[in-house]
């Protein structure tokens, strides 16, 4: 197992426990299910062998959680906290996915020649 599926692993859990202790202090329910449970699932599908596409969605999906921690991080001082550890945690699951990809195409082997 590669490095970064397990980080990516433990930042999508982390991710799903802070949409779960947000939400649900605040007795949403239903908010902290659809917040919470797609980085609980997408963590558990990139510790499975051939988790790229795990990794994919958890990537493109990070980016609609980066965009809510920015808004409510500009709109409401009351859970400003909360939205700066949303992005930090989201940036995280952006570079831990991408991680593979940039690999590919910039750790290679070294070109010959002009």
């Amino acid at each position: 197992m590669k490095p970064a599926k397990p980080l990516l692993a433990l930042a999508l859990l982390a991710l799903s426990a802070l949409y779960a202790f947000w939400f649900l202090r605040g007795g949403e329910t239903v908010a902290a299910c659809v917040f919470g449970l797609p980085p609980l699932l997408l963590a558990f599908g990139t510790l499975r062998a051939g988790a790229a596409r795990a990794a994919f969605w958890a990537g493109l999906l990070a980016l609609f959680w980066f965009s809510h921690g920015v808004m409510i991080a500009w709109s409401s001082p009351s859970e400003r906290s909360l939205a700066w550890i949303e992005i930090a945690l989201s940036l995280a699951v952006v570079t831990l996915a991408s991680q593979a990809g940039l690999r590919a195409r910039f750790g290679g082997r070294k070109r010959s020649g002009g």
